[in-house]
């Protein structure tokens, strides 16, 4: 792909994440990660603008440094899972094979959120024998 694609892809993605902020049945962070990975490929200055943006690039940082998902957005990740689901096995009418292939992949889905860390690690320091002296 050429860079002005990946420059159109970022501002697509860009303009998803903004309207999943204000929408609560779209994710945000997911098409901000997308977009900053398609600004990486076309344009430095948009993507060090988005990784340090002052709303959206907490979120990146955490996910880039630690592959940090935070607690509110597991949760809400796993509720929106749970109504689709709810949805598909009550109201639908789709075959069974694509209600379990749906199962199936947001079985995966919650897997992954959920075996990621929610806060970043603690700093423990802990004194080896060399950085003690002695009197």
């Amino acid at each position: 792909m050429t860079r002005s694609l990946y420059f159109v892809l970022g501002w697509l993605f860009f303009a998803l994440g903004a309207i999943g902020a204000v929408l609560p049945v779209m994710p945000t962070t997911v098409f901000m990660l997308m977009s900053l990975w398609a600004f990486s490929r076309s344009s430095q200055r948009f993507h060090d603008w988005l990784y340090n943006h002052r709303i959206f690039g907490p979120p990146l940082q955490q996910w880039t440094q630690n592959h940090i998902i935070p607690l509110k957005a597991k949760l809400t990740a796993i509720f929106f899972m749970s109504g689709s689901m709810t949805y598909l096995l009550v109201y639908s009418a789709a075959p069974t094979w694509v209600i379990a292939s749906a199962a199936a992949l947001m079985i995966y889905g919650a897997i992954f959120i959920l075996t990621k860390p929610s806060h970043p690690p603690v700093n423990t320091c802990t004194p080896t024998a060399d950085s003690q002296t002695t009197a």
